[in-house]
């Protein structure tokens, strides 16, 4: 049976802005959000100062039990090598054939893994990855955010497209509903409410 699990991974300074739209409209279309963090025991304070307690350890985390891993942005990703193992934990999802959602400082975590080496990707700009070393920066793509296979890329202005794609690759909606989604949260076009409620 397919899971309708998604782990949003948490960690001190994540960028919490970044990924509401996602997890509020995967709960709302009938995921259940769960936290991942580097110890279940041990509260994460994201940029916003909101104090989160993990739900499950990322040891303990298991591709076959998550239908996505999701990463938000934060200062630690440029700030040293402590969020690597949410990096290591993608490639582990992705290999399972899992996908992964990231976006802003994420992404260089991501590169830095080489994990966007082989996939089209976006972040907030090129050069941002391109500081990492990484060898992927001819798959880097100017959108507001990128799927390639498994893997989904956004910057950190576009939190809604990032919530789109996300949204698409789990089917939460059909295709005229995503766009009427999209169009309501990223265009305030008043029309899409009535088709997004129809």
């Amino acid at each position: 049976m397919e899971t309708k699990t998604v782990h949003l991974a948490v960690y001190d300074t994540f960028a919490d802005w970044e990924t509401g739209h996602a997890t509020a409209w995967l709960a709302r279309t009938g995921f259940t959000v769960r936290t991942a963090g580097t110890a279940a025991d041990r509260p994460v304070s994201s940029i916003g100062g909101l104090r989160v307690l993990p739900d499950v350890a990322l040891e303990d985390l298991r591709p076959k039990d998550s239908a996505l891993l999701v990463l938000p942005g934060a200062d630690l990703w440029d700030a040293g090598d402590e969020l690597a193992p949410f990096a290591r934990k993608a490639r582990e999802f992705l290999e399972a054939g899992v996908p992964v959602a990231a976006i802003c400082g994420a992404t260089a975590g991501l590169a830095r893994e080489g994990l966007l080496d082989g996939r089209d990707h976006t972040s907030a700009v090129s050069f941002y990855l391109a500081a990492t070393g990484y060898e992927g920066g001819g798959r880097y793509v100017e959108a507001d955010a990128v799927t390639d296979r498994d893997l989904i890329t956004a910057g950190p202005t576009e939190p809604v497209a990032f919530a789109r794609e996300i949204l698409g690759r789990l089917g939460a909606f059909d295709a005229t509903k995503l766009d009427a989604w999209f169009r309501l949260f990223h265009d305030s076009d008043p029309a899409a409410f009535a088709e997004l409620n129809a």
